[in-house]
């Protein structure tokens, strides 16, 4: 008897199948099409009106960053609703282009400042925002802004207002800097593991943690004066932004208990004689000032001011896309740790990167990159291939102008060495040329327990484990290969800035330096911002007139319609309550040592990282 179906059988079941097909089709587009639908409904806000004399509210909820790392949509959903928004981002150039594009902006007449939720920003952006304010305020615009609590980082945006308010309960807390770490040597040898470390470089001390209970001196001398020059640079902002000396900042225990004692404990009496602050008012007392300023908003039942939100006002004035011919530079941002293989936004994939940069060099309107560097380093190897790439692009007669902000270290440094011109801001973290490798084995820890490895191998790579001891012989060529990256480096620094190796190796070391300091070092040009990048980058590639275009990853059809969707429904969803612990605060060092570790997937094993640049 015949194995095959019979030939009606063959005939309704290909029926069926086509049948089912065609159901799925249509569902799926009744699906899709109803999304879409909901968010046609949902998206469908009463246009934005703008009256004379209204307030441009700047409500910074998080960090301020050069590129936003990507988050799925439903994630994004769900972190909409958490009332803690420090997870929250928002791009530097959109924030600097709403404040440059509402000091000429004729009914705009007030800039007000809500930092209560702004965290985990470099110096070096909040300058470039303070730099915004002060070319709206040379328009004629008042600044103002007000907070129960300015923390130190808060405090020097703030410090640009020409009026800061402080609640009559509230203090602000300027305390100065400081870079303590936790440190695992004694925990790892009571749990047994063996920690092997390679490394060239004095101050290279990311590994310390690892194999000493406490800094070392080194360690100590080069941090200290890193975070000397840094405070020299806050102090020195602030001061002439408040028009006070800058020893008045940062005062010792017994000099604040003093001021304190003379306004009998109260903090805020305290930062109003220092002159920190301008006023002392209540939340209510700040607004009906405000209403008497710009008059109060007749379109809601809010008793409030006369005032747009930094988002809306963005959403009518941010530029379209508009198809041009004219010649351009391209901008592409850096951001992150850099990591091996591709990488989302907001972290550096050696690859992902190197393919955008591949992507300019072959668009023939692009005559010059700006490569934007906001990284601490990383993987040797994936720093490598970003360096390679722009080599490339070099290669095809287009200069590259590298603008770095909070920090550009180490394998950061790498990747901008070979750039024709080089901007840092006063506070940048640059430097930090040196190398090293980091294995652990757990072959003790494992006996303690009872468990061991044995077996054969041809030789002493195959036998490589992590619950094996490491032989002298293979520990011997990691080291080797170390001092080959660590005088690789050397070189690619010598190269690209024409210096000597032996000019280089004296300020290399691994040791870390302020964009201040490498200016006159020679490893920056010049101190400048992105705009000063932009302008180099067409002068290099003599451009008279030209565009700029920003190079990044792009979402999928699919990842921008559910983005867009989820963007809407969230204004829907309840809070969620949120509540940070002393226990949670005393792990995230911890945490943070976790996940630098989990990153470390360079594949030679071989890291270009600076370990001073969470100061920043």
């Amino acid at each position: 008897m015949s194995a095959q179906p019979s030939f009606i059988r063959r005939f309704f079941r290909a029926i069926w199948i086509s049948i089912n097909a065609i159901r799925k089709i249509i569902l799926n587009l009744v699906f899709f099409g109803a999304l879409v639908l909901v968010w046609a409904l949902l998206s469908s806000d009463s246009t934005i009106q703008l009256e004379d004399n209204t307030a441009l509210v700047l409500k910074i909820e998080g960090s301020i960053v050069d590129q936003k790392r990507y988050i799925d949509p439903f994630s994004a959903l769900l972190q909409e609703g958490n009332k803690d928004k420090s997870h929250q981002e928002i791009i530097l150039a959109d924030v600097i282009y709403a404040i440059d594009t509402a000091a000429t902006d004729k009914k705009i007449s007030t800039l007000v400042m809500d930092l209560s939720d702004l965290n985990n920003t470099g110096i070096s952006k909040l300058h470039a925002v303070g730099d915004a304010i002060n070319r709206f305020k040379a328009e004629g615009k008042f600044v103002t802004v007000i907070g129960n609590y300015f923390s130190q980082q808060q405090y020097f945006l703030a410090s640009f207002a020409d009026e800061i308010v402080l609640n009559p309960q509230g203090a602000v807390a300027i305390e100065g800097f400081s870079l303590y770490s936790l440190f695992y040597k004694s925990a790892l040898d009571k749990l047994k593991v063996q920690t092997h470390v390679f490394r060239v470089g004095t101050y290279k001390s990311a590994i310390e943690p690892f194999i000493r209970d406490n800094m070392s001196e080194e360690a100590k001398e080069a941090n200290q004066s890193l975070l000397n020059n840094l405070w020299q640079t806050y102090a020195k902002v602030v001061a002439e932004n408040r028009k006070i000396e800058s020893n008045q900042l940062a005062l010792s225990a017994e000099d604040y208990l003093a001021q304190l004692n003379k306004t009998d404990g109260d903090s805020a009496k305290v930062a109003l004689a220092l002159g920190w602050v301008d006023k002392l008012q209540t939340l209510d007392q700040f607004r009906q000032g405000l209403i008497a300023k710009v008059g109060q908003d007749k379109s809601s039942d809010s008793h409030t001011f006369k005032q747009i939100s930094l988002e809306d006002y963005y959403q009518l004035i941010k530029p379209l896309p508009i198809p041009s011919s004219q010649e351009r530079v391209a901008i592409i941002v850096a951001k992150g740790q850099i990591l091996n293989g591709n990488q989302e936004a907001g972290d550096i994939g050696g690859e992902s990167t190197a393919k955008l940069i591949r992507k300019a060099k072959y668009d023939y309107q692009i005559k010059a990159l700006v490569l934007r560097v906001d990284s601490p380093g990383g993987s040797a190897f994936a720093s490598e291939q970003i360096r390679q790439e722009l080599l490339s692009f070099k290669a095809a007669g287009k200069p590259v102008v590298v603008s770095m902000g909070s920090y550009a270290a180490s394998g950061g440094y790498w990747i901008s060495a070979d750039a024709d011109y080089i901007f840092a801001s006063p506070s940048t973290i640059t430097g930090s040329i040196g190398i090293f490798g980091l294995f652990t084995s757990f072959q003790d820890s494992l006996a303690s327990l009872g468990i061991y490895t044995d077996g054969v191998a041809t030789n002493d790579w195959a036998g490589l484990s992590l619950t094996r001891p490491l032989s002298p012989a293979v520990a011997a060529v990691i080291q080797r290969s170390i001092d080959k990256g660590y005088q690789e480096f050397l070189s690619i620094v010598a190269t690209g800035r024409k210096m000597s190796i032996e000019a280089v190796d004296a300020i290399a070391q691994g040791r870390v330096w302020t964009g201040e300091e490498a200016v006159g070092l020679g490893l920056v040009d010049k101190l400048g911002d992105m705009d000063n990048a932009i302008l180099k980058a067409a002068e290099l590639a003599k451009l008279k007139q030209y565009d700029t275009q920003l190079i990044e990853q792009s979402l999928s059809t699919e990842q921008q319609m559910l983005q867009q969707l989820f963007g809407t429904v969230s204004v829907w969803l309840p809070p969620i309550q949120s509540h940070s612990t002393q226990m949670m605060q005393l792990l995230a060092p911890l945490e943070q040592t976790m996940t630098q570790l989990r990153n470390f997937n360079d594949p030679q094993g071989q890291y270009l990282l600076c370990e001073m640049c969470q100061i920043n």
